[in-house]
């Protein structure tokens, strides 16, 4: 079962806990929170069999999305992104700040920065990536992770960025202390990235925000590394 399923479970689970302590008190019925436990349950099953992850992240997704903080994450935790592989030179082909806007971009799970990858997958295919190249694409997944701590003072998001450096690095060898040696390093390029830019960044979640297209996000960051340079 994935982890999406997973934490579907808890909710039912919690829901059932919740109202056998607090049902009484409100003179709730107990079949509402058993009709809605079986519902939580139900989509977990069907995401498990036939969704593969889609249904239940779209629904965690939408809970998540009432929360203001956790939406201001998202879109401080994508630009990380979005800046650092701009600044080093890697194509952004497009980006999506919620579940449902993944789907209908054909996105797994709830979305992000993609990029074009094309170069990376080949070296990793042929086995002889440049460290130059290992060292961009690292910097860039751990940049998410470095804007969240830079913002709010620690990181909630990220953890599938790290599965995917960890995987990329143990199928290049790396040991499991190296692999995170080369994660702590370049976590700490792209805060040093974020921080020298630190007005395009802010130019970039204002137009993330806006759901600028990837063009515009582009000429935002353009524009403010310009009055940078001309200051």
């Amino acid at each position: 079962m994935s982890q999406t399923s997973l934490n579907l479970v808890a909710i039912s689970i919690f829901l059932m806990t919740l109202s056998v302590l607090l049902g009484p008190l409100v003179n709730l019925s107990p079949a509402v929170p058993a009709i809605a436990t079986f519902a939580v349950l139900g989509i977990a099953t069907l995401d498990s069999f036939s969704l593969q992850g889609k249904g239940g992240s779209l629904l965690l997704d939408w809970i998540a999305g009432f929360s203001p903080e956790h939406r201001d994450r998202i879109v401080h935790h994508e630009a990380g992104h979005f800046l650092t592989a701009y600044l080093l030179g890697i194509p952004i082909s497009g980006y999506t700040l919620t579940a449902w806007e993944a789907l209908k971009q054909g996105q797994p799970g709830q979305g992000g920065v993609a990029f074009d990858d094309a170069e990376l997958a080949l070296q990793l295919e042929q086995g002889k990536i440049t460290a130059q190249m290992l060292d961009r694409y690292c910097t860039v997944w751990m940049a998410g992770i470095a804007a969240e701590a830079l913002v709010f003072d620690n990181a909630e998001g990220g953890s599938d960025d790290k599965i995917r450096i960890a995987g990329v690095l143990t199928s290049l060898g790396f040991s499991a202390s190296a692999s995170d040696q080369k994660q702590r390093f370049c976590l700490l390029q792209a805060k040093n990235l974020l921080q020298e830019n630190w007005s395009s960044y802010q130019a970039l979640v204002s137009a993330m925000r806006q759901r600028a297209s990837v063009k515009e996000c582009s000429e935002a960051i353009a524009l403010n590394t310009e009055l940078k340079v001309g200051s």
